[in-house]
């Protein structure tokens, strides 16, 4: 969940940054997907080898986390499942972002600043 919110505050902020530039192609002609696009090409690239290190790291520290675990093997399937699904839910941390984003109106993000 917390990456899930930082990714939201980062490719938000993103945005915010990018309202011109939103805007200057909203104006010239771009449509929904090719902005979606955009915010999402930012977003997603993080989180694909933050998943892969994490779930590689996890496995390695299962040695260690034996002893700790009572009724629980380290390498539940459930447990590493639900993980990545929660990591994965780190994508919807792009959703609004990119919603934001496509909403913008290019008259307004030209004259801004």
């Amino acid at each position: 969940m917390l990456a899930a919110i930082g990714l939201y505050a980062v490719i938000l902020q993103a945005v915010s940054q990018r309202t011109q530039q939103i805007g200057l192609r909203i104006a010239l002609g771009a449509t929904r997907g090719d902005i979606a696009g955009l915010v999402f090409r930012q977003g997603i690239p993080p989180l694909v080898p933050g998943l892969v290190i994490g779930l590689l790291l996890a496995l390695g520290a299962t040695k260690v986390s034996r002893s700790l675990l009572m009724g629980v093997s380290p390498n539940d399937p459930a447990v590493f499942a639900g993980t990545v699904m929660v990591l994965l839910a780190a994508v919807l941390g792009c959703v609004v972002p990119t919603r934001r984003a496509m909403r913008v109106d290019p008259i307004v993000a030209l004259r801004y600043e």
